[in-house]
């Protein structure tokens, strides 16, 4: 009997040793599951300068500006802009011949309707400005009109009449595109409709040429437009949340179908 329980604990030692080491190889043998990586995107400033601005002062002689342009991302979408410049501008028109100098800054907002590709960043955006310049007038020579050339033109008379202290706000509405052609290098270009909303005229004259809203046209209204090149400075990366994931197939799926 006693020999028999023995044999008995001795087969059960065996069998309990035999599924420890069967464990510790299953658990060897058996590979662990890939973790997909959570698709991250890059947060950041960008910063650049306005060529149009830059070019322009080499070809033409009346004119001498620069612009800095800048945005930073706040949302997946969104991205909070700014443009800082100077222009100096001599404008001869028909019958008077006039310099305005002065600096502007413009701030608002961009939205990207564009759906990049996981790991681009390029913008098809749409955006506001709310610009404020101060800038003065030389009135450097003028004819008066004359309603009866038959008598002879009106001779044309110096004045180098300044006038400072003048100011300008206005509003425009943005389109444009931003494409990255290097590592964090993007060029971009972009047009505005711009608004006056408030201007201050010096006595006796107009302002014709505003730094930051270039010409005015029917008084209150104009147009204007920049070919930029940035550097983007990443800050941090983010985690695209799976309703923002969820919304981009949907999007794609949308446009696969139009597409077919």
């Amino acid at each position: 009997m006693k020999h028999m329980l023995r044999s008995i604990f001795s087969l059960v030692v065996v069998l309990i040793s035999f599924s420890g080491i069967a464990q510790e190889v299953s658990k060897q043998e058996v590979p662990k599951k890939d973790s997909i990586p959570p698709k991250t995107e890059r947060y950041g400033i960008r910063f650049g300068v306005d060529l149009f601005k830059l070019t322009r002062s080499f070809y033409e002689k009346d004119y001498r500006g620069l612009e800095l342009v800048g945005d930073y991302r706040l949302t997946r979408k969104h991205y909070i802009a700014v443009e800082l410049g100077n222009e100096n501008k001599t404008v001869d028109d028909t019958q008077l011949n006039f310099t305005t100098e002065g600096t502007y800054i413009k701030a608002g907002f961009d939205y990207n309707a564009y759906e990049n590709w996981l790991g681009m960043e390029n913008m098809i955006y749409v955006g506001l400005r709310y610009g404020v310049s101060s800038f003065k007038q030389t009135l450097n020579d003028y004819q008066v009109y004359n309603p009866n050339p038959h008598f002879g033109e009106e001779p044309i008379t110096v004045s180098g009449e300044k006038f400072s202290g003048l100011s300008a706000q206005w509003g425009e509405v943005v389109a444009g595109v931003k494409a990255e052609v290097f590592n964090n290098i993007f060029v971009g270009f972009s047009f505005r409709i711009n608004r006056l909303f408030t201007n201050k005229k010096p006595d006796n004259f107009d302002n014709l040429y505003i730094p930051g809203f270039n010409r005015t046209y029917d008084g209150d209204f104009g147009v204007g437009f920049n070919y930029t090149v940035s550097y983007f400075l990443p800050l941090y990366k983010a985690t695209v949340k799976a309703k923002e994931k969820k919304e981009d197939k949907n999007k794609k799926k949308k446009s696969s179908k139009k597409n077919k």
